[in-house]
């Protein structure tokens, strides 16, 4: 008979909420303990030895500690995806110790889905890409407010003007608009310095970036640099792809990859009625963010030049034939999608989901390679 007890933890910011599975059959909770590392684990001591436990919780804000912290005590655990969480339709009853019981339960049954688990390594460059995105939607609301105060009190640019943020732009409001009223004086060089200040973090932010790849284990850092062959994929695209997935190779084919996306078409199907919708959505919404601005770039010939033949120098000649292939490819497909009466950003996203294809099949033999490499030294 197996003695593998099931536990299952709801935690919050403050407290965890224990039920556990136990071998007999038995589902029962513990009840609520401090989130703090002594008591959790002075619980799985008492609970049995590491071996004989197996621990889940749900994904949230708390983030992997938690996990971090139960796998340096030797004890198997996992993080689980909470919108795939089983829940029955006529239970309205929800409770932090109906919910830790229920996690047990369903985990013994096999019923779970679980999420992938960053290294220190890979947490750490997630952080710090995510603080650059993060910056760059605080810049495009600072530039949002600006514009639109000139716009109420009638300061539109001058005909030489044409494009918004430029060089020449930025100098013509810093010089030529002024206001009678202190008031709105202040309020102009309040939002000119709040416009100022975000651009100056995003340059912070991305030469940290910079720093980060350069001292990134070599395996990380060479499917960066092997993405950047693709058009459209330059340092920060690429960093953000291997941030947010890890070790592509956990993926058995692309189609699995598109999916975890969500770039895939919803399908509402029965019987004999095939119906699909639009994308799923669900998944990392952050690659799919900067897959879909990568995708921009396929609208143009194929060509290699400038920057992007940059980014290829020193690399691999089969990475270099698989980007020349996606741009092929990808242009193909947009024109054709074009040509069919399909919208741009329709074409896009159908675009991007291909390139993931192209990202999934360099980054895997990448990956190959350097490991491959690396016994043979």
């Amino acid at each position: 008979m197996s003695k593998i007890r099931f536990v299952g933890l709801d935690v919050h910011a403050d407290t965890i909420a224990v039920g556990v599975a136990e071998p007999n059959g038995e589902v029962r909770s513990l009840g609520i303990i401090p989130n703090r590392l002594e008591t959790i684990r002075k619980l799985m001591a008492k609970l049995g030895p590491a071996t004989d436990l197996k621990v889940c919780y749900e994904a949230g804000p708390t983030g992997y500690v938690l996990y971090w912290q139960l796998t340096a005590l030797g004890i198997a655990c996992q993080v689980i995806a909470p919108t795939l969480v089983p829940v029955k339709a006529g239970d309205r009853v929800k409770t932090d110790r109906r919910d830790a019981v229920k996690l047990a339960r369903s985990y013994r049954a096999g019923d779970l889905t679980a999420v992938w688990v960053p290294d220190a390594d890979h947490e750490a460059l997630r952080d710090l890409v995510r603080a650059r995105e993060d910056a760059r939607q605080d810049q495009h609301r600072a530039r949002h407010r600006l514009s639109k105060f000139l716009l109420r009190h009638g300061r539109r640019p001058p005909e030489g003007v044409k494009k918004s943020w430029t060089l020449k732009h930025l100098t013509w409001i810093k010089e030529q608009v002024h206001f009678e009223q202190p008031a709105l004086e202040f309020t102009l060089l309040d939002y000119v310095h709040e416009v100022d200040h975000m651009a100056e973090r995003i340059q912070r932010l991305e030469k940290a970036i910079t720093e980060a790849i350069q001292k990134a284990p070599p395996a990380m850092r060479a499917v960066v640099e092997a993405l950047q062959a693709l058009r459209g994929v330059a340092l920060i695209t690429a960093v953000t792809v291997v941030a947010e997935l890890g070790s592509l190779s956990r993926f058995p084919s692309p189609r699995q990859l598109m999916g975890y996306s969500g770039l895939v078409s919803s399908e509402f199907s029965s019987g004999g009625r095939i119906q699909r919708g639009g994308i799923t959505k669900t998944g990392n919404a952050h690659l799919r963010r900067v897959i879909v601005e990568s995708a921009w770039a396929y609208q143009y010939r194929p060509w290699v030049g400038g920057f992007l033949l940059k980014r290829q120098q020193g690399l691999d000649q089969q990475v270099k034939d698989i980007a020349w292939k996606a741009q092929w490819r990808l242009h193909t497909r947009y024109k054709k999608l074009l040509a069919a009466g399909k919208k741009k950003p329709q074409i896009v996203t159908a675009v991007g989901r291909e390139l993931l294809g192209f990202i999934w099949a360099i980054a895997v033999r990448t990956e190959a390679q350097f490991h491959t490499e690396r016994k043979a030294a």
